[in-house]
């Protein structure tokens, strides 16, 4: 059994961590709800967003805007955005999505490094740091900040240099990985396919029995609604992941709380019983001593 000083060392030191650990769960707890909020918010604006993209994404081959919707002839130059965190103490947040990459890579691009060339656009420190030390194609992202507080003027620019990248052909496709947001305790690592765009479930004459009416015209409501679109979609991105990172956050340092709860539990009945084993000691040493005087004298 560990000694009394050794116990209580360690008694002290869980006790100081479960201090700090219930701190971050209550910081985290507060950022989760109010990125929560924020989704929330945003949700219906995203959602018909989608809604109009999907009516009138059947038009686009008549207006010359396929680009954006054809894949591409040829798949060679491709843009991955990951989008990790900045900080630690979140869990398998960060990790799961990093496998999650490296396993899907040789799936999704078969011909990779051979004739497939990949750019990795790391928002986050932590995934930048990995793939940098790996020796993969980093490009230069902007301030990670805009991980840790995602402005729809930060992410909105952010998403024009993947759009005129796509555009001028630096890119034949572009995909993002991040954590979609289930609930606190589970964010699911998926990678998606940001451009060419995919419009789920349109028919392919499209709402060609509905009499649409465009105003001004349909060339112009394209022109405004993919750009728009895809900057609403990058947005939600990463609000989604945002308030993923939180709620891992949050579950993690209540794990860990609770464990630390559990670990003193056992460390005060050990010092208890460490405790009462020395006193039961020094006790019998006294009375050890006592009938050891008590034979000399007689």
């Amino acid at each position: 059994m560990s000694g009394l000083k050794e116990i209580r060392t360690r008694l002290s030191s869980v006790t100081s961590t479960r201090k700090i650990t219930s701190a971050m769960k209550m910081v985290s707890a507060a950022k989760f709800h109010k990125a929560l909020e924020s989704i929330d918010r945003f949700e219906s604006y995203y959602s018909k967003t989608f809604d109009i993209l999907s009516q009138i994404a059947s038009i686009a081959t008549e207006t010359g805007m396929e680009k954006w919707f054809t894949p591409p002839a040829r798949n060679r130059n491709i843009a991955i955005v990951i989008i990790t965190s900045n900080s630690s103490m979140c869990g398998g947040f960060n990790q799961n999505l990093i496998k999650k990459v490296t396993d899907e890579i040789p799936v999704l691009f078969p011909n990779y490094p051979e004739t497939t060339n990949l750019s990795f656009f790391c928002l986050g420190k932590k995934g930048a740091d990995f793939f940098q030390k790996r020796k993969y194609s980093i490009l230069p992202s902007p301030d990670n900040d805009i991980v840790n507080h995602p402005t729809y003027s930060g992410t909105s620019s952010f998403a024009n240099s993947l759009m005129d990248g796509f555009l001028n052909g630096h890119y034949d496709s572009v995909y993002i990985a991040y954590n979609q947001y289930k609930n606190p305790a589970v964010q699911v690592p998926s990678i998606i396919q940001y451009l060419p765009i995919t419009v789920p479930e349109v028919a392919p004459n499209g709402f060609a029995n509905f009499r649409l009416v465009f105003e001004p015209d349909r060339d112009y409501i394209l022109n405004s609604i993919i750009p728009k679109y895809l900057k609403v979609h990058f947005h939600w991105i990463m609000l989604e992941n945002s308030v993923g990172e939180h709620g891992a956050r949050m579950t993690a340092m209540h794990q860990a709380t609770d464990n630390a709860t559990e670990l003193i539990k056992e460390l005060t009945l050990q010092y208890n019983k460490a405790r009462q084993a020395s006193i039961t000691k020094e006790i019998l040493e006294i009375v050890s001593g006592a009938e050891a005087l008590k034979g000399k004298s007689v």
